[in-house]
């Protein structure tokens, strides 16, 4: 049990000995009647659930059901009930949504307003990429993207600047809630067989769909020194608690494909929450941002205790779900290099938005004229663990970089993955996938349109 202190819609909550796997939508809805905020997947893909959480750091749209209530500790949530004005003038969102028709049975319209409400204070016009986490079954899109474009050009309302953003901190109870990494090496040295939460968006799943009870937990939200990039001798290094939305942000001109590449990693409300340490721990055969890494040589550091190790990114996977993790030992970092210029991401998935690969593609070519001087190709969706081709790069090095070229090495990826069927492709639609994006990319370097968004815009 643990206990929580946070603001709720304006007011001061206080919790004392909670179940620190409580969630925030549980509570909202069974504990303070606060029922607007919907129950839909319980999963955070259908967006239902969305709340507004604000701290020091700004404003975010958050799945509530993936939310534990530790990880409220200090911040301020917002829900539907609570954002229109007190006198009951609507927020821009609200009104835009009844003026354009842009909800029919009403259920799923509450997390929409809160993620549309969350990027007109934050001031965010990509509506495709902030409405990716929302699904509506009946209304139709077309009149919702109509009222967040005619709710856009409108004022945050002055009453969204008034309530307050933090609250102060408790931290008494059975879970840990150390704020730095120092103070967690030595906890989690001491409790090695706890279960670290940072953003929660696949742990939460082990609650609310496994039933699981994950005890003794750690919440790392307030480790401000694991949330920080920062430029050195060695490249960028990135804390494990960094979000991707962050990484995103902060890459996006260094890192320009990479940065387009996470636009795909699920949706706004995952990416504001799940971190790349997370990501990398969760040592998903399907995760995102692996193949990306090792395409970058990234390198990473772990900590257990006072110890610190650096190994490449790309031998920290050992075999499905097993890394090279000893007790106790947590990622502190990971560094990439400053640019990478030659870096291109592929993602094949069913949807172009908040979906599981079924194969991801990343490649690292670099060029000295026309000649492949290096390559470094990563997959994940190929094997038990995200793998370098390095058998398809010693097909292309110190060749020409042609079509024809590629087409001699394609046999190569049958050398180095052995894939399995499942559910998403079978093993056969996956090896030509992985070949089919290193005909993409050689025709992406000549110059040829390949993404469909570039496709979508030109047509």
């Amino acid at each position: 049990m643990t206990d929580v202190a946070f603001v709720l819609n304006g007011t001061d909550v206080t919790l004392t000995e909670i179940s620190p796997t409580r969630t925030l939508l549980d509570f909202l809805r069974e504990d303070r009647g606060l029922t607007g905020t919907k129950e839909g997947c319980n999963e955070g893909d259908c967006g239902a659930c969305t709340v507004m959480v604000s701290d020091e750091r700004g404003a975010r749209a958050l799945n509530a059901c993936l939310l534990f209530l530790p990880q409220l500790n200090g911040k301020a949530v917002r829900t539907v009930e609570a954002l229109s004005a007190p006198d009951g003038t609507l927020h821009p969102v609200q009104q835009a949504m009844i003026d354009h028709h842009g909800s029919q049975c009403g259920f799923c319209t509450p997390g929409i307003v809160m993620t549309l409400a969350t990027a007109h204070l934050n001031g965010m016009r990509d509506h495709d990429d902030q409405l990716a986490g929302n699904l509506c079954r009946c209304t139709g899109y077309a009149p919702i993207l109509r009222a967040a474009e005619a709710a856009a050009v409108q004022p945050v309302p002055d009453w969204l600047h008034h309530g307050r953003l933090t609250a102060p901190e408790v931290a008494r109870g059975d879970a840990a809630q150390p704020t730095s990494a120092d103070d967690l090496a030595d906890w989690y040295q001491a409790n090695p067989e706890a279960t670290l939460v940072a953003g929660a968006t696949d742990v939460g799943l082990w609650v609310t769909k496994g039933l699981q009870d994950l005890s003794p937990l750690c919440f790392l939200g307030r480790c401000a020194d694991l949330q920080q990039i920062t430029l050195g001798d060695d490249g960028l290094r990135i804390g494990a608690g960094v979000t991707i939305a962050a990484l995103r942000k902060e890459v996006s001109v260094s890192h320009s494909d990479f940065s387009k590449f996470l636009r795909r990693f699920a949706s706004e409300q995952i990416r504001a929450a799940a971190t790349i340490g997370g990501n990398i721990a969760n040592g998903s055969p399907i995760g995102d941002t692996p193949p990306a890494l090792i395409a970058m040589g990234a390198r990473l550091h772990l900590r257990q205790g006072p110890a610190r190790r650096d190994m490449a990114l790309e031998d920290f996977f050992l075999d499905y779900r097993k890394q090279d993790r000893r007790p106790g030992e947590f990622i502190e970092a990971v560094t990439i290099p400053a640019t990478t210029p030659d870096l291109a991401c592929y993602k094949l998935s069913k949807r172009f938005d908040q979906d599981i690969s079924a194969v991801c593609g990343c490649f690292n070519i670099t060029l000295e004229g026309s000649i492949v001087k290096s390559a470094s190709i990563a997959f994940g969706g190929l094997a038990g663990v995200p793998k370098r081709a390095r058998t398809v790069e010693g097909a292309l090095v110190g060749r020409p970089f042609t079509p024809e070229t590629v087409h001699d090495a394609l046999p190569a990826f049958a050398v180095d993955f052995s894939p399995l069927s499942d559910m998403r492709a079978s093993a056969r639609y996956r090896l030509e996938a992985a070949g089919a994006m290193l005909v993409r990319h050689v025709h992406e370097r000549s110059g040829t349109p390949v993404s469909v968004l570039d496709l979508e815009a030109g047509a």
